[in-house]
């Protein structure tokens, strides 16, 4: 199954807009920790995360039928985004920086050999990463800032299509805001070009992160009526993709927006260091054994019962080989007493 989160924050809210049956949001006011977001895309995707999640907003839903995608758009500097009633929406508690890489590297293992889409891309800060098919795929798509400027001036670009009003299209910031919707509209085009992809068994994960919306803002100010109409633009906009990423992929999507006006804390990303050897000797001076793993006990199960099995089946296939009667028992024998007697 397809599933496309679409995230959306509307004054720090964690937002689903679209959903299959299968991916089951309750409809309250249970905030969820920024630094979770990650974990709730996994579990409504069927992976499996290091610390349980308790948290009532996700239900269990139908664990045989998984959505096939996740589309994650995150909007930063604005407090409020006037979504459509039908979407629920989540209070997010400590909106600190996140990512979705941790899911990345679930597809990557579990559906190494299918190569699915991955997407990651952050238009304004021209950061782009794709692996699987993605590259194939979305090989014509614009990444850094004068691609994309350059995409808005070319023939069938949004500024043909979209009502403008009070924004220009000389001012840069303004072309930013602009040029970051015409990314959503180019890979849902590029996508629709590939619609087998949509239909296979692997997952595909969308993670697009939006700020030009923020730059209006600084440029404008809030309550401009530049920022005003941006905003319903986006909200315009993200609605259109939402709906179109959710059609490609069947109605198998679940589609989710998120909107922050400012992170509490700069994302940091883990990496590995030449001296991670030495510390871990420091910090762990009597070479003690590392806290098994949450799936220790589901493993040992597993090679528990499955050793128990075969000891079982090779006592009783050793304990009526022992018994066997050759003469009666075996075809071989009675093939040649027949034989025998004829001659």
């Amino acid at each position: 199954a397809f599933y496309v989160c679409f995230l959306g924050v509307c004054g720090d809210e964690f937002s689903i807009l679209r959903s299959p049956q299968s991916v089951v949001f309750r409809d309250g006011s249970w905030p969820i920790p920024g630094e979770r977001i990650p974990d709730v895309a996994a579990l409504s995707m069927g992976f499996s995360v290091e610390d349980d999640l308790p948290w009532p907003g996700l239900a269990a839903g139908d664990l045989f039928h998984r959505p096939r995608a996740t589309v994650l758009v995150t909007v930063k500097g604005v407090d409020k985004l006037t979504l459509p009633v039908k979407g629920i929406s989540y209070p997010i508690e400590n909106a600190v920086p996140f990512s979705l890489d941790s899911v990345a590297n679930a597809i990557h293992t579990l559906f190494s050999e299918e190569t699915p889409v991955v997407l990651q891309l952050a238009p304004s800060e021209e950061r782009v990463y794709m692996v699987g098919k993605a590259n194939s795929v979305f090989e014509d798509l614009s990444v850094t800032l004068r691609q994309l400027r350059n995409r808005l001036f070319q023939d069938n670009s949004i500024l043909s299509s979209l009502p403008l009003n009070s924004l220009s299209r000389n001012n840069e910031v303004d072309l930013l805001f602009l040029s970051e919707l015409q990314v959503l509209k180019k890979i849902a085009s590029l996508l629709s070009r590939h619609k087998h992809l949509a239909k296979d068994h692997s997952p595909d994960l969308y993670s697009l992160e939006l700020a030009g919306l923020e730059e209006v803002g600084k440029r404008y100010g809030e309550d401009s009526q530049q920022f005003k109409d941006a905003s319903q633009i986006l909200v315009d906009s993200l609605q259109k993709f939402a709906d179109e990423m959710f059609n490609l992929y069947s109605g198998n999507a679940v589609v989710e927006v998120v909107a922050v006006k400012t992170f509490n804390s700069p994302l940091t990303r883990k990496t590995r260091s030449i001296l991670q050897s030495s510390e871990s000797e420091t910090e762990n001076p009597y070479n003690l054994a590392y806290p098994y793993n949450y799936n220790y006990s589901v493993i040992f199960n597993i090679i528990l019962w499955m050793m128990i099995g075969l000891a079982l089946a090779v006592i009783v296939i050793s304990y009526n080989l022992w018994n066997m009667d050759p003469g009666y028992d075996s075809i071989i024998y009675r093939m040649t007493n027949q034989k025998i007697r004829m001659d």
